[in-house]
């Protein structure tokens, strides 16, 4: 008797019943290997996997993979129900030489029997056999978008997903294919939420008489109306329901929808490699946004309005407006700003945030600014609606400090801090951009196990939340093998400066408090750049604590023209 080991997949593509699916391939198998004295003593099989996925991203197909490898496996051989089912498009070409690597033969019906690795006929039955999987997928998918697409655009039909705030979903009688009609299948339709549509026929008011969209938001959550995601708790587990979003007040503003006619095609789904280094490891789905003009709307009303077309197009000739208003606004801004000498060193001891620099009368201010929504959703957080640190005043500080640590009495000691910190930062590898893309793929991946963890407690459906996290997982490996795959290149070392260098440098520049005092501000951001400077504004009790922790080596680069420039990276 030949053990076998059965493999297979359930079509997602075309909605089969994973039992039948499974039966009529078993039985497809068991007619091939039977009359040889075959028996299926294991099975792998994988329901809800697209057949685009490769072998090593469908579980019980990777099991298989992994299994081949086990001296103890427990079957002598792999067959098959059906090739189309399994593989797909080169997918042959990228799992059989396993097989054959390991000596397990790999029974197919539409050969008859085994695969014969120096079969020529062989090989391009089962590369004919894939390319004819990846062409009735790409079929199904223009059969399938073009019939929803006449749909929505002819009949007005709602497609299915998720109402927008102001609708609900109801019955519109049964479905009109026959067959689903039997099996008690029906569509549906979007009516008025009468809790919800005044709020979104307001929301459009507001925004034409001038209010913002952060405005909108803290209004209606300073008058205790529930926010989308709280309206509709049991479609948003995942999402916070504390107060209004102004993402939330723009998505309703730039939905055509209230209108009363359906849209459609607002999103597709794009496939991305998850490494351009190795094709083979497959593609992940991207939900992306498509262009206006590729919306589908109905060509006539398919529910009732919220708002009417006039309304609606009133509200967008507003955004129009105002984006261009502020587009000549921040052109003003920018050739008018004054130099930043503290960019992206301020940090608010609140809340952790970056403090923006703005210019306000002609003075440089780093300010961070708590909305009333962020408020909402930080309840316990005592912050401010502004806050306030002005540029001069700290710089004044920095510059009296940093004078002080290149005095006479103090020298020998800041001389020498810079020469451990020269050294310590001439050793640091770098990080190269292979590295850096696949640490964030890596970090990114860990964030959403955490999102698909927290939805999970909150209730939803764990088989859905489990795909979820599988996906999760298995794009986290694919970021590790990607970072073990680049390892760190070492860069050609550069020589630190010793102690005698950079007293040299120091003597050689004079009075430095005296240069400091009167360099420009866009000369000051390299040295604190050097120096390491990082600031936490603590506005309780109006104190900057300044840090130091310089990271780069230091060089010498000394203008002819004496500007300020002691340290240059």
């Amino acid at each position: 008797m030949i053990r076998f080991a059965f493999a297979g997949r359930c079509s997602t593509e075309d909605l089969q019943d994973p039992e039948a699916s499974r039966n009529w391939q078993l039985t497809r198998a068991r007619a091939l290997i039977e009359p040889a004295g075959g028996q299926i003593v294991t099975e792998y099989f994988d329901v809800g996997h697209s057949r685009s996925l490769p072998w090593q991203r469908r579980p019980s197909a990777n099991e298989l993979l992994q299994a081949l490898r086990d001296p103890n496996r427990g079957f002598d051989a792999v067959v098959i129900g059906e090739p189309q089912r399994t593989f797909y498009g080169n997918q042959f070409g990228n799992t059989f030489p396993v097989f054959v690597h390991f000596r397990i033969p790999l029974w197919v019906p539409e050969v008859g029997g085994p695969i014969d690795p120096d079969n020529e006929a062989h090989d391009l039955v089962m590369s004919v056999f894939g390319g004819m999987s990846k062409g009735e997928r790409n079929r199904i998918k223009i059969r399938v978008r073009t019939a929803m697409g006449s749909q929505a655009q002819l009949q007005g039909r709602y497609l299915g997903g998720r109402p927008p705030y102001g609708y609900r979903i109801a019955d519109a009688g049964p479905h009109p294919n026959p067959s689903k009609a039997a099996a008690d299948q029906r569509v549906h339709k979007l009516e008025l939420d009468p809790a919800a549509a005044p709020v979104v026929q307001r929301i459009f008011r507001l925004y034409v008489d001038g209010m913002s969209y952060s405005a909108i938001a803290a209004q209606l959550t300073r008058e205790g109306i529930p926010c989308p995601s709280a309206h509709d708790a049991t479609r948003n587990p995942h999402r916070k329901k504390t107060a209004w979003q102004q993402g939330a007040v723009r998505a309703i503003l730039l939905n055509p929808r209230y209108t009363g006619h359906e849209v459609w095609n607002k999103q597709r789904k794009e496939e991305r490699l998850l490494d351009v280094d190795d094709v083979t490891f497959g593609h992940r789905t991207h939900m992306t946004h498509n262009p206006v003009e590729e919306w589908i709307h109905s060509n006539e009303p398919a529910h009732e309005a919220i708002i009417s077309p006039d309304l609606f197009d009133v509200a967008r000739t507003a955004r129009t407006q105002r984006a261009r208003n502020q587009g000549r606004q921040e052109r003003a801004g920018k050739r008018g700003a004054l130099p930043y000498a503290l960019r992206c060193r301020v940090r608010c001891s609140l809340c952790g945030r970056k403090m923006q620099p703005a210019t306000i009368r002609n003075r440089v201010y780093y300010r961070c600014v708590f909305k009333e929504e962020e408020a909402a959703l930080y309840p316990d957080l005592t912050h401010p609606r502004t806050v306030y640190l002005r540029e001069d005043i700290v710089c004044q500080a920095l510059d009296e400090w940093i004078a002080r640590a290149f005095a006479p009495d103090r020298l020998s000691a800041t001389i020498e801090a810079l020469t451990h910190a020269s050294a310590a930062a001439s050793t640091v590898e770098p990080q190269t951009p292979e590295q850096a893309q696949a640490r964030h793929a890596f970090k990114e991946c860990e964030r959403r196990l955490a999102r698909y963890q927290a939805a999970l407690d909150a209730g939803t459906d764990p088989a859905v939340v489990t795909q979820w996290i599988n996906e999760a997982q298995r794009d986290k490996d694919a970021a590790q093998k990607k970072l073990d795959a680049h390892p760190a290149v070492p860069r050609k070392k550069q020589s630190p400066l010793d102690a005698q260098q950079i007293r040299q440098i120091t003597e050689s520049l004079g009075d430095i408090a005296q240069r400091i005092q009167t360099a420009a501000v866009e000369k000051k951001g390299p040295l604190y750049d050097a120096l390491g400077i990082a600031i936490s504004y603590e506005n309780a009790t109006k104190t900057a604590i300044v840090r130091s922790r310089p990271s780069s080596p230091y060089r010498q680069a000394l203008c002819p023209r004496g500007d300020l420039n002691p340290h240059a990276r």
